[in-house]
């Protein structure tokens, strides 16, 4: 093993629900019934990227194409809403000292839906940005951030091993046949058979690193 990649939210720290409320407020205005159904789509669908979720909940749900300004505009109104809190938000057990092992032994990536301006701000904040040897954050896709990560560090699929806390994380893994691990949480029903861990140190145990 030579690299490890991690998703961030969930991952590293515990903001999924920082962002699941962001969504409620941005939306709060269309009713119970589209918010109910966009943090349903939003949780089912950790990871992609939150433009790409705009697009979509104005389509399916709206039944409207949001225009580039509106996109731009939801997505800085988003981005004030999460910024702090998803500061202020808790380690996921175990993820900074997992983060500090890891670092002394392995390559390190993050690899995330937040787009790549604002998990730089993010990281630099924790203190955690020198941590890793590149960050990336949308609006490239998982798979082409891992395959960034394969072709720019000269590794091979068996060498790496991707960190993540939903389905958006395990089929990206699946499609460039890298190993996989996923947080376990009460929002993703991993197929029967994944690693699982409830604790960042158990994969030292889990995969022998």
């Amino acid at each position: 093993m030579k690299a490890i990649i991690f998703d961030f939210d969930g991952v590293i720290l515990d903001s999924v629900n920082v962002k699941t409320e962001a969504f409620k407020q941005l939306y709060s205005n269309y009713g119970i019934e589209i918010v109910e159904k966009v943090i349903s789509y939003h949780l089912e669908n950790g990871g992609i990227s939150r433009f790409e979720k705009f697009k979509y909940f104005h389509k399916t749900f709206l039944n409207v194409d949001i225009s580039e300004t509106e996109l731009v505009k939801l997505g800085d109104y988003f981005s004030k809403l999460v910024f702090e809190k998803v500061c202020e938000s808790k380690y996921i057990p175990g993820a900074y000292e997992f983060l500090k092992y890891c670092n002394k032994k392995y390559l390190t990536f993050i690899c995330t839906g937040t787009p790549q301006v604002e998990i730089n701000r993010i990281l630099v904040f924790k203190g955690l940005y020198k941590m890793f040897n590149d960050i990336y954050g949308s609006p490239s896709s998982k798979t082409e951030i891992i395959e960034k990560i394969i072709n720019k560090n000269n590794l091979n699929n068996n060498e790496i091993i991707f960190i993540g806390d939903a389905m958006t994380d395990y089929h990206a893994a699946k499609e460039l046949n890298i190993n996989f691990i996923g947080i376990e949480n009460q929002d993703t029903n991993f197929p029967s058979g994944t690693d699982l861990v409830k604790n960042l140190i158990d994969i030292i145990k889990l995969k022998d690193l």
